[in-house]
């Protein structure tokens, strides 16, 4: 309000000295509308200054209270700081922990990959009757949208069966398809281990010998074996007494894409 006084002072001076000339140059009425103009701006002066004064305390209040909310956000703000500081040092640790273990899983994966693929490839180098026997895992091996833990599953099922396998011998019955032969055969065959076996057709009286090739599995002819594989069958079967049996064998390097695995 007191910025308004000196505005009034000013125009009361004007009004006064323009009432004065007014008074000797014009007439009554001219001193009469000098008088009415004062007034209406008396009248504006004083709204003015009314409205000023009421929304100056309005503002005021605002600023108070706006100032007074800010500091309480602003402690708020400096105390959950303080209260999740640790809880902020733990998530950035259990983040990094996520990231390393992320990393591993990708890696192992990549490792886990890498057996898959070796293990497709060697299918054809084991004997047939346990490549038979692994049809359902090794179609499930091939499958690229097989989750991680269901591959490291099924991969490590087909190795124990393989390493299963390769500590037994074992003889039954099996269809064969031998190259050389007219089609499929019934024979009795016998394996040892994952890397050879013995097939024999009693009533042609022929003897094959199996063992991985360079192209996988194959069946070689030896006639001459046949009463070694016979008595060989007879004392597996528990039908003879065991007894040394010189058969043919052959050692064959096997070179495949996974040999450094």
């Amino acid at each position: 309000m007191p910025r308004f006084i000196p505005l009034l002072s000013c125009l009361l001076i004007c009004l006064l000295l323009v009432s004065e000339r007014a008074a000797a140059a014009e007439p009554i009425d001219a001193l009469e509308k000098a008088a009415a103009e004062w007034v209406k701006t008396r009248t504006e002066t004083v709204r003015l200054e009314t409205e000023w004064a009421t929304q100056r305390e309005l503002l005021e209040s605002t600023v108070r209270a706006l100032t007074e909310r800010a500091q309480r956000i602003e402690d708020k703000r400096d105390n959950l700081k303080a209260k999740t500081a640790t809880d902020r040092t733990e998530l950035a640790a259990a983040q990094e922990k996520n990231q390393i273990a992320t990393d591993r899983m990708q890696a192992t994966a990549l490792r886990l990959k890498e057996i898959t693929d070796g293990l497709i490839a060697l299918r054809p180098l084991l004997p047939p009757r346990l490549s038979e026997a692994l049809q359902l895992p090794y179609r499930s091996l091939a499958d690229a949208t097989l989750a991680p833990a269901e591959r490291m599953q099924i991969t490590m099922a087909v190795l124990n069966r393989c390493v299963q396998f390769n500590r037994t011998v074992t003889c039954n019955r099996e269809i064969l398809t031998i190259e050389g032969e007219p089609g499929p055969k019934s024979l009795e065959v016998i394996y040892w281990g994952l890397s050879r076996g013995y097939a024999l057709d009693r009533a042609a009286g022929k003897v094959w010998l199996g063992a991985p090739g360079p192209k996988g599995w194959r069946w070689e002819a030896h006639p001459e074996a046949g009463p070694q594989v016979i008595r060989l069958i007879a004392v597996v079967n528990d039908k003879a007494e065991p007894e040394l049996a010189a058969l043919p064998a052959q050692l064959v390097h096997v070179a495949t894409a996974t040999s450094s695995h």
